[in-house]
């Protein structure tokens, strides 16, 4: 793995978190995003991770100096790419969006750069030919807080390379990620195939008013050791991310269920601005939320 220029294509909740973890471990880092306004709301993310960094990993201000002098900012395709061994793609969960940027991509790009997409809910094989490049093509998924809970997903598809996907595993691991390789395509990859079954759940036995958000959180956490319930990991999430793929469950199957989650979320969370721990308030409200009282479990 011979990389050192590596473009991230958006800069939104997990493209500028990748950028700085890439940034942290010493490569070259373009940040790219369609409007300037966006990479000024990027830059000043920067600052609070840097806080972030400090806090959980101990960063000195040196290596956070060196960080940023490693981030270069551009909204021109064309120069964000030109010296790109890798560009990792983060940009909206939407296919014809996601279609018509490496349409676009494929014919400034060079030759020699591995494009990723860090979709979560979307497979590479439905843009590999969008690629203009499918055997230089495929996935790496992230985790939100990636400086903490730092696994990378690696997904190719059926024409992907395996010496590029070998390279991509590489790369994870040397911007200090658990790097956690797939031998074939599935949607929701490992973490959202065990994760979105539990929080579905969760959502179904509450609009069933089987029982509340921190009853079934307690149950979870107590029963099994985990520091979150589903409804804490709901707000780490996004609210909007849950609603969103309700909607399209609901859609795709007319599930009674499905329709009623997607019209308590919108009614009690989404109307509300109640996103979750990015908005200060979701099922609970932060930064202090119910479940890290000492009596909580009690």
């Amino acid at each position: 793995m011979n990389y050192k220029n590596i473009t991230i294509a958006g800069s939104g909740v997990l493209g500028y978190q990748i950028a700085f973890q890439t940034a942290f471990h010493g490569f070259n880092v373009t940040v790219y995003d369609v409007t300037d306004e966006a990479l000024e709301r990027a830059k000043a993310k920067f600052d609070v991770l840097s806080e972030a960094y400090k806090k959980d990993l101990e960063a000195t201000p040196a290596q956070l100096d060196q960080t940023c002098q490693h981030l270069r900012y551009t909204s021109d395709l064309t120069d964000a790419v030109k010296e790109a061994d890798l560009l990792i793609e983060a940009i909206p969960e939407n296919p014809q969006i996601k279609t018509d940027f490496y349409t676009k991509l494929s014919k400034v790009a060079p030759k020699k750069t591995v494009f990723a997409t860090n979709s979560s809910t979307l497979l590479p094989s439905q843009f590999a030919e969008a690629t203009g490049r499918p055997s230089k093509f495929l996935a790496l998924h992230f985790a939100n807080t990636i400086w903490i809970h730092n696994t990378a997903e690696i997904m190719g598809h059926p024409t992907t390379d395996p010496d590029v996907f070998n390279n991509v595993v590489e790369f994870a691991k040397a911007i200090g990620m658990l790097a956690l390789p797939l031998h074939k395509e599935q949607p929701g990859y490992i973490l959202n195939s065990l994760l979105v079954p539990l929080l579905s759940a969760a959502t179904t036995l509450l609009v069933k008013e089987v029982a509340d958000p921190q009853t079934i959180d307690k149950t979870w956490m107590k029963a099994t050791g985990a520091p979150l319930g589903p409804f804490g990991i709901l707000d780490v999430v996004g609210i909007t991310t849950a609603y969103n793929i309700n909607v399209m469950a609901a859609e795709r199957s007319n599930d009674e269920i499905k329709q009623k989650t997607v019209a308590y979320l919108k009614e009690h969370f989404i109307d509300k601005n109640k996103l979750g721990v990015a908005t200060g308030e979701g099922f609970y409200k932060y930064p202090n939320p119910a479940f890290n009282e000492p009596d909580f479990l009690k």
